[in-house]
């Protein structure tokens, strides 16, 4: 092998070598989910006090502590060609709702109503994966007002919604109540960031919700 050869090899070794990292690194920074509750106790009043206060209220008996239990496995948004696989999220030692561990999954809060039941179901997404690259919610402003969004329960059955609204929020005044409201009617919310980038806080300035109806089957 000559040394150009060589040199190319090496030169070649390296860079793979760099975007093995950074992707790495991007995934253990960007999407690492934050440490969630081991311990939590869900019941009529809400999450019992082993759990941070930011979530507490919105705990529910409906809520899915088990992977045994029926619980909403797939997303699908027609319009957007979303067809996502759901994960499960809890809360997050800093009392926020946890994360999907990839920017591909979305994930359902699982202290929460099933999607489908009296109450605020809510799943959120990345929009992006840190590079830049699309997220699975990265054209979720995109949706309207009428669109379909359908939820895949684990037990084979579909849940249908319509979407009804679609607001955005500054991110340190998004209101809680807002997105896990104990609604009288089945609500689905999807969440995920939008706006620019702050990098004091290594987030979007913005909180995307996109609001959506039970449809009457």
């Amino acid at each position: 092998m000559n040394r150009k050869r060589k040199l190319f090899v090496a030169v070649a070794v390296t860079v793979c070598a760099a975007a093995v990292f950074g992707i790495t690194l991007v995934h253990s920074v960007f999407y690492a989910p934050d440490a969630e509750v081991s311990s939590v106790t869900a019941s009529a009043e809400g999450i019992s006090v082993h759990a941070p206060t930011r979530l507490a209220q919105y705990g529910s008996q409906n809520g899915s502590q088990s992977k045994t239990a029926v619980h909403p496995v797939r997303l699908l948004i027609p319009a957007l060609d979303i067809d996502a696989n759901m994960q499960l999220a809890g809360i997050t030692l800093e009392g926020n709702m946890g994360i999907p561990s990839n920017f591909t999954d979305v994930a359902w809060y699982k202290y929460g109503p099933l999607p489908g039941e009296v109450g605020s179901a809510v799943i959120d997404g990345h929009v992006d994966n840190g590079l830049a690259l699309p997220g699975v919610f990265k054209f979720l402003g995109n949706i309207q007002r009428g669109d379909a969004i359908t939820v895949r329960m684990s037990n084979g059955k579909t849940v249908d919604f319509k979407v009804s609204a679609v607001d955005s929020y500054d991110y340190k005044n998004v209101s809680i109540n807002t997105i896990f409201a104990n609604t009288s009617k089945p609500i689905l919310r999807l969440i995920t960031c939008t706006g620019a980038w702050v990098q004091a806080d290594r987030t979007y300035g913005q909180r995307l919700v996109v609001t959506a109806e039970l449809v009457s089957s």
